[in-house]
């Protein structure tokens, strides 16, 4: 007898839908998986057999063949183990076939038949609403993000649970989406710009950085305030829309770093690799490809403490995706793009010691050192990094009497304003913030004044400035104006721009 029932595969962040058909013909009993199946998926044969067992199901000892479809994509992972125990026992007459053809199923069986939550299931909801599929069964615990995609969703612990479910439609109801409750469930950090005493032209720096999504690098001598000021950054940028939290939960869901009781990010995120990560780690890959930090970061912040103890060609590989906004992964078989628009945030010390032109410190580094030190980064790269910011030790009266400062809450109002000047500037062209200008736009939105104009050009030929570094201090005096409120660029915006490429000017 011949069965079938749907499931869904993941490949990268995208699902397709996986048709497993099941017969069941006298002979030898054993069971064999077809459909290029990995160690995992095989491994299903005995999770299966037990699982229907310890139900209180009958196991058929004939011979089983199991087809997994599109028969030419490799299947991986346990996640089919739901719906191939369901279709042997419809293929065995313990329920009846028809009852498959409604619905989908997702999930790993325990052996006792308690059903595993999964990783990526928010990527099978959103493929399943899009499929003719009317519902999808899914692990209990991964309710709350598969509701998220609008597909009607039904939760299930046991595989007895969704035979009796199947019997009687009526004994589980839909997950409901409740997407406001989600946000307000959903902890939030507890860090704030106030508990940053001083350093108020670092923070002048982070707010234009976070109003136009510019990346920017922090320079300066150990407890300087670069990392607290860096872990602080996402407390100031504009709130995620939902397409974005749809797609970073996605994004989340699939590398296995979702909370199930939560079920949501909704909050930018803020990924802090080590320094010995390798490349790959970074922009992701591997023989099954998976999301790499720059992936993890969409839509929110990438912050590469000790920037210079990175190696240098994991520094190299992250020219492309600051460039462009997404990362090809290409194999054999495939090719796969994975998105990364991210903030960069990179944080280094002036010296290899640390403590070069800080006040009351001695360097001992020579000048060869330095250039050596500093020649870790290249040209290339450092073009791609908008903000230069430096940063110095505070002395032991700004730590002892510095008055409360400004909230995250209040630099977040600006720069949540000056991103919705910029989304009605670009509204239908594709770019989101100031940062993600192309050229054709500068000419467009960077209209300059003829004074600004002069001072332009007089640190262009003064400073020796690439053409990347000048397209970069457009951008940078757009954002600045934007917080001003003015339409037009002046000659202090400009001014200001210029004074944030402060790497361009040691190296002119």
């Amino acid at each position: 007898m011949l069965a079938r029932a749907s499931s869904f595969g993941i490949c990268g962040l995208e699902a397709y839908l996986v048709a497993i058909e099941t017969d069941i013909s006298p002979g030898l009993p054993v069971i064999t998986i077809v459909g290029l199946p990995d160690n995992a998926v095989k491994e299903s044969r005995e999770r299966i057999r037990a699982a229907i067992k310890n139900s209180g199901f009958e196991f058929p000892p004939e011979r089983i063949t199991i087809n997994l479809a599109p028969a030419d994509t490799k299947k991986q992972g346990p996640c089919y183990d739901l719906a191939i125990a369901l279709s042997v026992l419809a293929a065995r007459g313990q329920l009846s076939p028809q009852t498959l053809d409604t619905y989908a199923f997702l999930g790993e069986l325990s052996l006792d038949g308690r059903i595993q939550p999964m990783q990526g299931v928010l990527s099978v909801a959103m493929a399943a609403a899009a499929s003719p599929c009317r519902g999808l069964i899914v692990p209990f615990e991964n309710a709350k993000e598969a509701a998220l995609a609008g597909c009607p969703v039904y939760p299930a612990r046991h595989l007895n649970e969704v035979v009796s479910f199947l019997k009687n439609p009526s004994l589980i109801s839909a997950v409901q989406t409740n997407f406001e409750h989600q946000l307000k469930e959903a902890s939030r950090t507890h860090s704030d710009f106030s508990e940053v005493k001083a350093q108020h032209y670092l923070k002048r720096g982070l707010e234009i950085a976070a109003a136009g999504g510019h990346n920017v690098l922090l320079i300066g001598a150990p407890g300087s305030g670069k990392t607290m000021l860096a872990k602080r950054l996402t407390t100031i940028l504009p709130d995620m829309t939902l397409a974005e939290i749809l797609q970073s939960t996605q994004i989340h869901s699939v590398a296995g770093l979702l909370k199930y009781a939560q079920g949501i990010i909704p909050h930018r995120p803020f990924r802090a690799p080590h320094h010995t990560a390798s490349d790959i780690a970074i922009v992701g890959g591997g023989s099954t490809p998976r999301p790499g930090e720059v992936t993890l970061a969409h839509n929110g912040v990438l912050f590469l403490d000790e920037f210079l103890e990175f190696n240098r060609h994991v520094l190299e590989v992250l020219r492309q995706p600051l460039e462009d906004g997404f990362v090809t992964i290409a194999r054999s078989r495939n090719s796969l793009r994975f998105p990364a628009r991210f903030m960069l945030i990179a944080a280094m010390n002036p010296c290899p010691c640390g403590w070069r032109d800080v006040p009351g410190k001695t360097c001992h580094c020579s000048g060869l050192q330095v250039e050596r030190y500093r020649q870790k980064i290249s040209g290339p790269l450092l073009d791609r990094i908008d903000i230069h910011l430096h940063a110095l030790p505070l002395k032991t009266s700004e730590l002892i009497d510095a008055p409360l400062e400004e909230t995250s809450a209040a630099i977040k109002e600006r720069t949540t304003q000056a991103r919705q000047v910029q989304g009605q500037r670009f509204k239908g062209l594709g770019v989101l913030c100031n940062a993600h200008m192309e050229p054709a736009h500068l000419h467009q939105f960077c209209a300059l004044s003829s004074e600004a104009k002069g001072i332009l050009i007089a640190a262009m030929e003064e400073l020796k400035f690439s053409a990347r570094a000048h397209d970069k201090i457009l951008k940078i005096a757009r954002t600045i104006s934007d917080l001003a409120g003015s339409e037009s660029i002046e000659a202090e915006h400009i001014a200001e721009a210029v004074g944030y490429r402060s790497l361009d000017r040691a190296s002119s």
